[in-house]
C-alpha cells in the first residue's frame, strides 16, 4: 500500500492541535483542502480517524491508535530529512580537488582568487598529489576532480583533455647547454642527471618514451618530488629532465629549460571525475574558470607555456 504523507501530515497535524482551522493555519492550507486531505486519507485507509463536531475535533479509537504510533517515526523522517537538506546546503558551500603539484604553485593560487571573488563563502580544499594519487582520490569520492596526467586506463573516470606539455632540459644558466637551441637526448650521456621515484606519472612517461636508451643515462641522483630536482639543478648538483611547467613553477634563479629532442616527449594534462557522478554547482564554477584558464594557454609550437 502506498504511503499517503501529505494525508498523515495533515491528520498528525490535526490531532496536536485540536483544530482545523490551526492545522489548516501551520500547514498553510486553506480549510477546505485541509478536509479534503483529511478524507481521501480516511478512505484510503477505511477507517474513520477524526469526529468533528461544531465545536471541536476528537480522535476515534482509531484514530489514537494511529496517532500514538505514526507521530515518533514522522518526526524522526523529519529529523533526518531535515539533516539531508543541511548536510547538502554545507557541502554546496566546499569543493575538494585533486591537483598535480606543478599545476598547484604554477595556476591554483590565481584560479582561486578569481574563483573567491565570485564565491566567497565557498571553501576550497586542494590535495596536491601525484597523478596516482589524484586518480585515487577521484575515484573514491574524497576530490570532486583532479587535474592530472591524462592516463587511459582508468576505466572509472571520465577525463577531458587541457593541455599538453613538452619535458625539457632544466639546467643551469652557467651551463653550456643552456644557450643552446634544443638539445637531443645523445648530447645528455655522461652528465649527471637527478630523476623522480618510479611511482610518479612523469618517471613513467619518460621510461616509456626512451626505452633502453634511458639506460644509458647517468641518473646519479633519485627524489620524490620535481621541485626537488629543480633545486638540485639551482645548486649545480645535475641536469633533470622535467616538464617545462615545473621550471616555470619552482621559480629558481639562474635554471633554464632546453628543449629536448629525439625523441620529443610531452605529457598531456587533462580533467579527471568520476563517471556518472555529477559534479556539485560550486565544483561545476570552478572547472568553469579552469577550463577559461587553460584555454589561452594550448600548447602553441615553439612558444613557452604559461
Amino acid at each position: 500500500m502506498a504511503i499517503d504523507f501529505l494525508g498523515l501530515e495533515a491528520f498528525l497535524s490535526i490531532a496536536e492541535r485540536g483544530s482545523f482551522r490551526k492545522a489548516a493555519a501551520h500547514l498553510n492550507l486553506s480549510q477546505t483542502a485541509l478536509s479534503h486531505r483529511i478524507r481521501k486519507f480516511e478512505e484510503g485507509l477505511g477507517l474513520k480517524l477524526l469526529a468533528r463536531t461544531t465545536r471541536q475535533v476528537t480522535l476515534t479509537p482509531a484514530g489514537l491508535d494511529l496517532a500514538s504510533r505514526a507521530r515518533a517515526p514522522v518526526e524522526a523522517l523529519n529529523a533526518a530529512l531535515g539533516e539531508l537538506r543541511a548536510g547538502a546546503g554545507s557541502a554546496q558551500q566546499s569543493v575538494t580537488i585533486g591537483c598535480l603539484p606543478t599545476i598547484a604553485v604554477h595556476h591554483v593560487p590565481r584560479l582561486l582568487a578569481d574563483f573567491s571573488a565570485a564565491h566567497p563563502a565557498v571553501t576550497v580544499k586542494v590535495f596536491d598529489n601525484s597523478a596516482s594519487e589524484i586518480a585515487e582520490r577521484v575515484a573514491r569520492g574524497e576530490a570532486e576532480f583532479g587535474i592530472t596526467i591524462v592516463s587511459a586506463n582508468r576505466w572509472d573516470l571520465d577525463i577531458v583533455p587541457l593541455m599538453t606539455e613538452a619535458f625539457v632540459l632544466a639546467c643551469p644558466a652557467a651551463h653550456p647547454f643552456a644557450t643552446r637551441p634544443h638539445l637531443a637526448w645523445s648530447d645528455l650521456e655522461g652528465q649527471p642527471l637527478v630523476r623522480v621515484a618510479p611511482h610518479t606519472g612523469n618517471r613513467a612517461l619518460l621510461d616509456e618514451a626512451l626505452g633502453a636508451r634511458r639506460d644509458a643515462m647517468d641518473w646519479r641522483y633519485e627524489v620524490q618530488h620535481l621541485a626537488t630536482a629543480i633545486s638540485m639543478v639551482g645548486a649545480g648538483i645535475a641536469l633533470a629532465v622535467v616538464p617545462r611547467l615545473a621550471v616555470d613553477a619552482a621559480g629558481t634563479a639562474g635554471v633554464v629549460a632546453v628543449p629536448l629532442r629525439d625523441p620529443a616527449v610531452v605529457r598531456r594534462l587533462g580533467v579527471v571525475s568520476r563517471r556518472g557522478v555529477p559534479l556539485s554547482p560550486a565544483a561545476e564554477a570552478l572547472l568553469a574558470l579552469l577550463r577559461q584558464r587553460f584555454r589561452p594557454a594550448a600548447p602553441a609550437r615553439g612558444r613557452k607555456s604559461a
